[in-house]
């Protein structure tokens, strides 16, 4: 019989990774933005795709200065990612960036800039299977600083602060106007000006999971996402600068991982 050693969900092995496997990946929630940076990015080389398995677009590329790079999707929110990221560790995935959207909460971040995460308030379920809910979500403190000095060069409009990371998009994240249920629980009343007064940044679904994941694992994290809804103002996504933002903070990932850098984990 032949041994098939292809992930369950991510439908790939490490063997199809080739010789000198990557060891970095691009993670993001979205299958048509994981292929954008994959097929369509300048200086981005595709070398294959990986799979489609389940939706989850996997790309195997090159990227600018010569790294190998995966391109993956977690699909949205929290449980997803984590079956994403625990097989690509299994494959020999060691370095993950998340490039996502968020809705900014704050006046001074406006829409069309993008927010790298130092650390996440993490209110989501799936993280309490892999660690307790006082442990900390903090990203790797070298790879975010590599996020911050490729924003700083490229000049693109960028923040650094905590992001609220919660399961649901319409209920957890206070909004009533655009949701079929405009009925929210008494502890999401006032939700959103009560993180505001804690400095977080912006609310999104994903990341506080991959930085416990990341502490628990062993592995290297950051986060890097595309303000594309400014919450301070109402609760519409502004279609007209997503695609624009959502370039920016490719464009800042990609850069951050064209070399090696030290690790929290070394």
């Amino acid at each position: 019989m032949v041994r098939d050693d292809r992930k369950y969900h991510i439908g790939f092995s490490r063997q199809d990774l080739g010789e000198d496997p990557p060891s970095d990946a691009i993670l993001c929630g979205d299958p048509e933005r994981t292929r954008m940076i994959a097929t369509e990015f300048p200086g981005v080389e595709l070398i294959r795709p990986l799979s489609e398995n389940r939706g989850l677009s996997s790309f195997l590329v090159r990227i600018p200065g010569g790294r190998k790079i995966v391109c993956a999707t977690s699909g949205m929110g929290a449980p997803s990612l984590s079956i994403v990221v625990n097989e690509l560790v299994s494959v020999g995935i060691s370095r993950i960036v998340r490039v996502g959207t968020t809705g900014s909460i704050q006046d001074h971040v406006r829409a069309g800039s993008i927010v790298i995460t130092r650390a996440a308030l993490c209110r989501q379920g799936a993280a309490l299977d892999i660690a307790p809910p006082e442990y900390p979500a903090a990203a790797d403190l070298f790879l975010t600083m590599a996020l911050v000095r490729a924003a700083q060069e490229l000049g693109v409009d960028w923040h650094l602060g905590i992001t609220a990371s919660v399961d649901t998009f319409f209920e957890g994240q206070e909004r009533t106007r655009t949701s079929a249920n405009p009925h929210l629980l008494r502890h999401l009343t006032g939700i959103t000006d009560e993180y505001r007064k804690l400095n977080i940044l912006n609310f999104e679904m994903e990341c506080g999971t991959l930085l416990k994941m990341a502490g628990v694992y062993g592995f290297s994290a950051g986060c890097v996402c595309a303000v594309i809804d400014d919450r301070t103002t109402g609760e519409d996504i502004d279609l007209d600068i997503k695609a624009g933002a959502e370039r920016d903070a490719a464009r800042v990932a990609l850069k951050a991982l064209e070399r090696d850098e030290p690790t929290c984990m070394q």
